[in-house]
């Protein structure tokens, strides 16, 4: 198996969830190309979801180490150091990849949730340093000029906290279990800060207005800075341009099928081919054009295209029902086609080979009325008067010898020779 092909199957995964199995393509592909950086970077995302967060450093190290001048990979560094608590490490793996590409919006949410991270955690003790930025002279300005905490200042009971905290900035603990102090002291600090309830970036709602003094002290809870969310794994650019062509034949598909239905068959023949011609792994492109053939009567052209889409689909390992669709669709235009009762034998065992794909109500209706078909076409076939007189005077001349079995014989070929024979008894 090629590098790419294990990459392929490592990036689906992903993209599916399954981060043990893609971690595990991942790991043979880099067995095949060990110098590849984007493998490396793959899988320590990989890793990183699955919050192992060891390799997934080892891995990004590899990364840097083979491509230094790539800015994804101390996105990848920075991620991995993070979740294994080192914040000041990532702080620095994401500044130098933001000195690599300073437009990168990973990077840059990377590293403003590392410094946050980095944020020193103070002692009940040190509540005053902190808590003294409620005294600086651009307090209301600030909270007035966001229009997350703007609507905090028309709250009576959100004033009275700030203004004990101007008089009293050790009381700081005292409030920060009030999700919108820890919005403003987010403004403050001008970091993102998360409590146990809300999210610092949306604005909560005004608790009930306290009816007497402050709350009383509680124990400030502890803030644990959120695990780095890995980006998507890379992909390359035959991948990338493989997925848009898979789109732009899906387009297509979906205007052959528009066409199909308003019974303009030619455009729909050109979407369908269009969108084979765009991607060439998804039989239904076939079995589609197949449909608007029979339709058309050119019952030739459908039984080429669902055999092509029956051999195609057994390389890709197409789904069953695909399969016996095209099958299905291969039989009911070889009966279209049947002129003898030996014709309808291919078109029969064409919607058995169906059936053993799939089950499938209306192919079983297909069959039954093809071998009805046949046995018509059988008797049509075997229906000759002249035949069936010479029988019967055979069955006379038996009879008057009483030599009733080779009588009975006889009439019975004249009656299938030509059944309204009333001359048949004697």
């Amino acid at each position: 198996m090629a590098a790419d092909e294990a990459k392929a199957k490592g990036n689906a995964a992903f993209s599916a969830g399954r981060f043990e199995e893609a971690a595990g393509h991942f790991g043979d592909a880099i067995a095949l190309a060990p110098d590849n950086h984007v493998l490396f970077s793959n899988r320590s995302a990989a890793y990183a979801s699955l919050h192992r967060y060891k390799e997934a450093l080892a891995d990004a190290e590899r990364t840097v180490a083979l491509r230094p001048d790539w800015a994804k990979g101390y996105s990848r560094l920075g991620a991995a150091r993070l979740g294994s608590g080192d914040a000041a490490g990532a702080v620095e793996a994401y500044e130098k990849g933001l000195a690599l590409d300073p437009s990168n919006a990973a990077l840059k949410d990377g590293l403003a949730q590392a410094r946050s991270a980095a944020l020193p955690r103070r002692p009940a003790s040190g509540a005053d340093a902190i808590g003294k930025i409620f005294q600086g002279p651009d307090l209301w300005s600030k909270i007035a000029a966001d229009p997350t905490t703007r609507a905090y200042l028309d709250q009576p009971d959100f004033m009275q906290m700030l203004r004990d905290l101007q008089r009293n900035p050790g009381n700081l603990n005292n409030y920060l279990s009030d999700p919108r102090m820890m919005q403003v002291l987010s403004l403050m600090l001008n970091i993102k800060v998360q409590n146990q309830n809300n999210d610092a970036s949306e604005p909560a709602p005004a608790p009930t207005p306290a009816k007497s003094s402050p709350p009383p002290p509680q124990k400030q809870p502890e803030t644990k800075p959120r695990e780095p969310e890995p980006e998507p794994v890379e992909m390359t650019d035959e991948e990338k341009e493989r997925k848009e062509r898979k789109a732009a034949a899906q387009k297509e598909k979906e205007a052959g099928n528009a066409a199909y239905k308003k019974k303009d068959f030619e455009t729909a023949i050109q979407h369908y081919t269009k969108a084979m011609e765009l991607d060439d792994e998804d039989i239904s492109y076939l079995t589609n054009r197949a449909a608007v053939y029979l339709e058309m009567g050119q019952y030739d052209d459908c039984i080429k295209d669902c055999d092509m889409a029956v051999e195609r689909g057994r390389e890709l390992r197409a789904d069953f029902k695909m399969v016996s669709r095209a099958l299905t669709r291969k039989g009911t235009a070889l009966a279209k086609l049947a002129k003898s009762s030996k014709d309808y034998d291919v078109a029969i065992e064409t919607f058995q080979k169906a059936l053993t794909e799939h089950r499938n109500p209306d192919t079983l209706k297909r069959l039954n009325d093809a071998e009805r078909a046949k046995k018509e076409l059988e008797q049509q076939e075997y229906y000759d008067p002249k035949i069936a007189d010479e029988e019967r005077e055979k069955g006379n001349e038996f009879f008057k010898q009483q030599k009733y079995p080779e009588a009975v014989k006889h009439y019975t070929e004249a009656l299938r020779r030509n059944p309204k024979d009333p001359k048949v008894i004697p």
